[in-house]
């Protein structure tokens, strides 16, 4: 059974970084993609940023593009958000998730919710002003 867990979380000042991690495991196939969604207060979840295992292909949401990096290490069974230049509107649970495609539909780098079958527990991130 695929699991995966989302940890690194913390409180960070503005323009400061920080290092999430998404342990997973379980996976029969060699070729999913694992996604960082995130949820502020009041606000509905929204991708961030997604890797696919089978050519490290990838995609990041506008409102994180040059400031997050998603990478993975498969000694580790890890994936990583590296979040750089931090806003205190990127302040939100974040969530890493997990597709594993269909019969009918190979996975893909887009960030449809119910796209992702397997989802772990977030860890929050604030970003002081």
């Amino acid at each position: 059974e695929v699991q995966l867990q989302a940890s690194g979380g913390g409180l960070v000042q503005a323009g400061g970084s920080l290092r999430l991690s998404c342990a997973a495991s379980g996976f029969s196939s060699d070729d999913y993609v694992i996604g960082w969604f995130r949820q502020a207060p009041g606000k509905e979840r929204e991708g961030v940023s997604c890797i696919r295992s089978s050519d490290g292909s990838t995609n990041y949401a506008d409102s994180v593009k040059g400031r997050f990096t998603i990478s993975s290490d498969d000694s580790k069974n890890t994936v990583y958000l590296e979040m750089t230049s931090l806003k205190p509107e990127d302040t939100a649970v974040y969530y890493c998730a997990a597709d594993v495609g269909t019969i009918f539909r190979p996975v893909r780098l887009k960030f449809l919710l119910y796209d992702y079958d397997y989802w772990g527990r977030g860890t929050l991130v604030t970003v002081s002003s």
